[in-house]
């Protein structure tokens, strides 16, 4: 368990995704004195998620409740960044994320640009999105596609413990801003084995989730696991032995390692919680079709959710991509529909 719940990280620890970001932040700010941590709720009571629990009071002086205002959150951050710090800042819920759009796509993403590379900012916002909980409107929205098009803003998303711990760790180091998705119904559903210190390299690339020569299914975060329970699906009752490979990295996208797994197999879904239409999805699609326009044999699918606002939680079976849909996808791509 991590050091803010009163146990040091051993030589490698068990832990859940929820446990891995808090015992990343708890490393990222013992090793540096300047990283602090602000958002609302995220002191006395530990974040809605308790992901900064235990964290005031290990820290006293750094980690700062806000107000209900995310672009005064994102805003704050950016002065802060100015003056020396290295904030990690909170946004209860992606969807929110919205109403700090100006400060972090024209103020935080720009700033390197705009001072002509004197000056970065080495923010990090977190925000859990997805969905899968039956909550409220603007709670599960998934917008990653509108933050990987924003220009000198990276974006990571980890699907497990150990990526949520490494990368979480190499974004508070990066010099430039990250916003960190941290997919919430996989908190406390999806345990690892994380090793106390690791930093994924600077150079941060896909990872082969599963082996598999006949198609290759391509997600992020929680996808991730929808794409493994249909590869075990696809092999068990058809014979269909697919790679799942995870992205982990939205922007910039490790277009090399993308084009090496699809090259080898020829076949590929892509799957993804965000809507359809301009969705990162498409992006993907594209880059495998400009670079490997004489390899892909079939066509690349897409298995998303549908171009409609987020449902209330009731519908949500109905909105959110499954394994029953990327089977039928991939059985079309190799030629078994």
């Amino acid at each position: 368990m991590s050091s803010a719940e009163g146990l040091e990280l051993g030589a490698e620890s068990d832990l859940s995704l929820l446990q891995a970001v808090r015992a990343a932040l708890t490393d990222a700010m013992d090793e540096d004195d300047r990283v602090v941590l602000l958002g609302q709720d995220v002191g006395r009571l530990g974040g809605v998620f308790r992901a900064t629990e235990g964290l005031d009071a290990r820290f006293p002086g750094r980690v700062f409740d806000t107000p209900l205002a995310e672009a005064g959150i994102v805003g704050a951050s950016v002065g802060l960044a100015i003056g020396g710090l290295v904030p990690v800042a909170e946004i209860q819920f992606l969807g929110f994320l919205h109403q700090a759009f100006h400060q972090v796509t024209q103020q935080l993403a720009r700033y390197r640009f705009r001072s002509r590379g004197r000056f970065h900012l080495p923010v990090t916002i977190r925000a859990p999105y997805g969905g899968g909980l039956r909550m409220p409107e603007f709670h599960a929205d998934s917008l990653e596609a509108q933050l990987a098009n924003t220009p000198g803003l990276k974006v990571f998303a980890p699907a497990f413990p150990d990526d949520a711990y490494a990368l979480l760790r190499a974004a508070v180091r990066d010099p430039d801003p990250v916003v960190f998705l941290e997919p919430q119904r996989l908190y406390r559903s999806v345990r690892g084995a994380v090793v106390p210190g690791a930093v994924a390299e600077a150079s941060i690339g896909v990872r082969l989730r599963r082996d598999g020569d006949d198609l290759l299914l391509v997600g992020w975060g929680p996808t991730v696991h929808t794409c493994l329970r249909a590869a075990h699906e696809l092999e068990a009752r058809h014979g269909v032995r697919s790679a799942v490979l995870d992205l982990r990295v939205l922007s910039p996208i490790d277009h090399d390692g993308l084009c090496e797994a699809a090259a080898s197999r020829r076949r590929v879904v892509v799957v993804h919680e965000g809507v359809r239409s301009a969705g990162l999805g498409a992006e993907i699609v594209a880059t495998l079709q400009e670079a490997l326009a004489d390899t892909i044999s079939l066509p690349i699918l897409r298995v998303t959710a549908p171009d409609s606002p987020y449902p209330p939680g009731r519908l949500e079976d109905d909105f959110l991509p499954t394994s029953e849909q990327v089977v039928v996808a991939a059985l079309k791509v190799v030629g078994r529909a």
